[in-house]
């Protein structure tokens, strides 16, 4: 969605100044160019090198740079952008920006631009709260400027309440609707996401399960509501907090999921993220804690879960018109995802590997390959979120045909 779009990149200081650099990586992974802005106070909690280093241009700092402002650096840099974002916004900046100030490079920028500015507001909450602060955030709001966040929680000062800086996915989504007019690809279209692991229990104590945290399915279903989707999502048991947007249905065994899965249906597409457990109890569990016994290892007598994702694929009405698993792998990982995509049918298969030194499980970074009846494309690593809109796009581009 940003290929090719300049953004300018103005940071203000405060601690949360550190999630620019995330944001200014995150915005070039996704094609952009970013110019980066320090000001005075920036500069006290990251250094004008991070911000050059990442963004492959010169980080601007001074007003009356001989070199910049001999071409007009103030002007230039406000003019040859199409996108200008501070983050973090500080109360400093949007008072000078509210009343027209410029009395350093950065606030001389935007008093000079004629692009959009994009705020990302952070500061302690009783300054977020002051009515000077809101002053000026009404006035903004009236000059056009856009806002995103800021977010409540636990601040850096220690105190809990409205002022941190909005995240980094947030920002980005915001971004990309500034330049797609909120279009919205998948708007009109349900999809179900299944994630997390099933329990499975044993007695009233132990239970079968699959190490999975949930967290590339949850950041799959946000990413999906993101592009417009109603998204139904049936949660194995996890901890995570439901995406925005997004309607959540937890269960805790596979015959639990599955028949959520069922009762979701109709659907456009199916994207089986969880990891089911593959047995359960026979007679299901007993109302007793099985004890140890001179007899030794108590058998269980295990039958086999239902196959979610085979289910979905074989449906002969109303199948959805895409079916998506995933292949969590420890060896030969496309070649046994390629043989997983014949054997259940499903038309996309998201193969990773697993295994221990890959961190994945539980873990907030993730490499896939895309295989289809066409090939495999293999992803870089990226983090979860960024694979799930990736993968988002990939869904909205495959319904779309």
């Amino acid at each position: 969605m940003l290929d090719g779009k300049r953004i300018l990149l103005i940071i203000g200081g405060g601690v949360a100044a550190y999630k620019s650099l995330d944001l200014a990586r995150r915005l070039m992974e996704r094609g952009a160019s970013v110019r980066g802005v320090l000001t005075p106070a920036g500069q006290q909690f990251i250094t004008p090198m991070s911000v050059a280093s990442l963004t492959g241009d010169e980080c601007y700092i001074e007003l009356f740079s001989l070199k910049d402002e001999a071409e007009m650096g103030h002007i230039r840099l406000s003019r040859e952008a199409d996108l200008v974002v501070i983050a973090p916004a500080t109360a400093d900046l949007m008072a000078k920006m509210a009343n027209g100030l410029a009395n350093d490079l950065a606030s001389t920028i935007l008093l000079a631009t004629d692009k959009q500015v994009m705020i990302a507001p952070a500061m302690n909450a009783e300054m977020w709260a002051n009515k000077a602060t809101q002053r000026n955030i009404e006035t903004l709001r009236r000059d056009g400027i856009l806002m995103v966040g800021p977010g409540a929680g636990m601040l850096a000062c220690g105190e809990v309440g409205p002022g941190r800086l909005a995240e980094v996915p947030d920002m980005i989504e915001a971004i990309e609707d500034f330049f797609t007019g909120g279009l919205r690809p998948l708007a009109g279209k349900k999809i179900i996401v299944t994630a997390g692991p099933t329990h499975e229990p044993i007695d009233p104590v132990r239970y079968i399960a699959n190490r999975s945290s949930g967290k590339q399915g949850f950041a799959l279903a946000g990413a999906l509501s993101a592009f417009g989707a109603d998204v139904t999502l049936v949660s194995g048991p996890v901890t995570l907090d439901t995406p925005p947007g997004v309607t959540r249905v937890d269960v805790e065994t596979a015959l639990e999921m599955d028949a959520a899965v069922k009762s979701a249906l109709p659907a456009d597409a199916a994207i089986c993220v969880a990891a089911v457990a593959d047995w359960r109890m026979k007679a299901g569990a007993g109302g007793e804690k099985l004890k140890k016994s001179k007899e030794g290892i108590p058998a269980l007598d295990l039958c086999e879960n239902p196959d979610i994702l085979k289910g979905l694929s074989s449906m002969t009405e109303g199948r959805p018109a895409l079916v998506v698993g995933f292949a969590a792998e420890t060896e030969k990982v496309i070649e046994h995802a390629k043989a997983k995509r014949e054997r259940k049918g499903c038309d996309l298969i998201v193969a990773n590997d697993v295994s221990h030194s890959s961190g994945v499980m539980g873990g907030d970074d993730n490499q896939v390959h895309i295989i289809t009846e066409s090939g495999v494309e293999s992803w870089p690593s990226m983090r979860k979120d960024d694979v799930a809109r990736a993968l988002a796009q990939t869904i909205a581009d495959t319904l779309a045909h």
